[in-house]
C-alpha cells in the first residue's frame, strides 16, 4: 500500500529531484501530446515511429563530438538525424516506386541500426561519460537534473508557442490543403515547420521514455482524446490533460517503488486511459456505440409493429379493430419473441393498449404508424422519379430509411414531389388532417 504521507511528499514537491521530474516530465508530456494530435489527424503516426528510432545515431553523434552528455549537442544531433529521417523517406517515395508505408520501414530500420552501432563503439571506446547513454533507448527521467530541465522543458515551452503561434495555418494543412492552396498558402513552408516541431517533440522525450517508445507518447493521447471529441480545441486540450497526469502518475509510481522507470509508466497510464476512453466514451466508445444500436433496434422494431396495426387498420377500413399476435405475423414475417417484446414496450408507451390476448392501436400510435407508412411511399415514389429505380426494387430501401428520416427532410420531401396521393404501387399516401 502506498502511505498517505507518501502522496503528500510527492506533491509538496519538497525533493529537488522529484520537482525536476515531475516538471519536466508534466512539459514534454503535454508538448508531445499536442504535437500528436496533427501528427494522428495527418496519418503521420507511423512516422513519428521511424523519427523516433532515428534519433539514436543523432544522440551518439552529438556524444561523439562533444564528448559529454551535453544537453545541446545530444538534442542538436537528434534533431538533425530526426530530420533527415522524414526528409529520406519523402525522396523516396517522391522518386521511386516504393510505397510510404515501406519506405517508413526502411527509414526506421537503418537509422536505429546506425545508432545501436555507434551506440555500441561509444561503449567499446573507454569513455568514461559515457556512462547511461544507453538509456536513450528506453528513458530514465529519474535522472534528470535542473540543466536537463531548463533545456528540455524549455524546448518544450517552444514547440508549444509554435503549435500556438502557428495554429491556423496548421489547422489548413491538416484539413484542407486545397483551401490553403487556393489562399495562397506556403503549404510546404508550413509543413517544414510542423515536421520541425514534430521533430523536436521526438527529440526533448527521449529523456522521459526513451526511443523505443517514444511514438507511444505522442499518439496514444491524440488518440485518445479523439474518442472525446471532434473538435480540435478540446482534443488538443484533452490530450494535453492525458499527457500531463500520465506524466505525473508515472513520476509518482517510479517515486514510491524502487526499480519502477517513470517512462514506461507514463505509457502504461496513458494506454490504461485509452483502452478505457475506447470502451466508454460517450459517443465513440464500445458501450455507447452497443447502446446505440440496441435503441435503433428498438425503435425500429416498435416502428415496424405499428406500421403493420395501420397497414391492418388500412386493409380493413378499421384502425382500433382488437388485433392477435398473429395477425401481425400474418402480414409481416416478425420473430414471434421480438414481437412480444415490442408490443409490450409499446404498451408501456401507450401507442397500444393491452385487452386480454388483443392489442388495440391507440390514436397517438396511429399517428406514428400512419407517418412511418407516409415517408415509406413518399421515399419509393421519391426513387422511382429522381433515380429511375424499378417499382419492384424500392420497398427493402424504403423499408430501411423510413425509420431515419427527420420531419424536416419529411417536409422537404413532399414538397420536391409536389404533395403526390399515391405511391409506385398506387397505394394511397396517408396525410394527416
Amino acid at each position: 500500500m502506498i502511505a498517505f504521507e507518501n502522496i503528500i511528499d510527492f506533491l509538496s514537491l519538497k525533493e529537488a529531484n522529484v520537482r525536476y521530474v515531475v516538471l519536466g516530465t508534466i512539459l514534454l508530456s503535454i508538448a508531445s501530446s499536442v504535437i500528436g494530435c496533427f501528427a494522428l489527424l495527418r496519418k503521420r503516426a507511423l512516422i513519428v515511429d521511424s523519427i523516433s528510432h532515428s534519433i539514436l545515431p543523432g544522440v551518439c553523434m552529438g556524444f561523439m563530438i562533444s564528448g559529454t552528455k551535453d544537453p545541446l549537442f545530444l538534442l542538436g544531433g537528434a534533431m538533425l538525424t530526426g530530420w533527415l529521417s522524414i526528409y529520406f523517406i519523402d525522396i523516396i517515395t517522391r522518386y521511386s516506386k516504393i510505397k510510404a508505408d515501406t519506405a517508413i520501414g526502411l527509414n526506421l530500420s537503418v537509422f536505429f541500426a546506425v545508432g545501436i552501432l555507434l551506440l555500441t563503439i561509444i561503449q567499446n571506446s573507454g569513455n568514461p561519460n559515457q556512462s547511461g547513454l544507453s538509456d536513450f533507448l528506453f528513458g530514465k527521467a529519474a535522472t534528470m537534473v535542473e540543466s536537463d530541465l531548463y533545456t528540455f522543458g524549455g524546448m518544450a515551452l517552444l514547440v508549444i508557442s509554435g503549435v500556438v503561434l502557428f495554429y491556423k495555418q496548421f489547422v489548413l494543412v491538416s484539413f484542407d490543403m486545397n483551401f490553403a492552396k487556393t489562399i495562397g498558402l506556403n503549404i510546404k513552408f508550413y509543413e517544414f515547420i510542423l515536421s520541425i516541431l514534430t521533430v523536436m517533440a521526438v527529440a526533448i522525450g527521449i529523456q522521459t521514455v526513451g526511443v523505443v517508445l517514444m511514438a507511444a507518447m505522442l499518439i496514444t493521447p491524440a488518440a485518445t482524446a479523439r474518442y472525446w471529441t471532434d473538435n480540435l480545441n478540446k482534443m488538443l486540450v484533452i490530450a494535453a490533460l492525458i499527457g500531463a497526469l500520465s506524466g505525473i502518475a508515472g513520476a509518482f509510481v517510479s517515486y514510491s517503488y524502487e526499480n519502477m522507470p517513470t517512462g514506461p509508466w507514463i505509457v502504461i497510464v496513458f494506454s490504461v486511459i485509452a483502452m478505457l476512453s475506447m470502451v466508454f466514451a460517450p459517443k465513440k466508445g464500445i458501450v455507447s456505440k452497443w447502446l446505440r444500436q440496441k435503441r435503433n433496434s428498438h425503435k425500429m422494431m416498435e416502428d415496424n409493429i405499428l406500421k403493420a396495426f395501420y397497414r391492418l387498420g388500412e386493409k380493413e377500413g378499421d384502425f382500433y379493430k382488437k388485433r392477435t399476435v398473429e395477425d401481425l405475423m400474418n402480414l409481416r414475417k416478425f420473430e414471434r419473441n421480438k414481437l412480444l417484446t415490442g408490443l409490450k414496450w409499446l404498451s408501456a408507451e401507450n401507442t397500444i393498449v393491452h385487452i386480454n390476448n388483443t392489442y388495440v392501436l391507440s390514436k397517438k400510435g396511429k399517428a406514428i404508424g400512419e407517418r412511418i407508412v407516409k415517408i415509406h411511399r413518399l421515399w419509393e415514389l421519391y426513387l422511382k422519379i429522381y433515380l429511375r429505380v424499378a417499382d419492384d426494387h424500392v420497398h427493402d430501401d424504403a423499408e430501411t430509411i423510413e425509420h431515419i428520416i427527420t420531419p424536416e427532410l419529411e417536409l422537404l420531401l413532399e414538397k420536391q414531389l409536389d404533395y403526390p396521393t399515391e405511391d409506385p404501387h398506387h397505394q394511397k399516401i396517408p396525410y394527416s388532417k
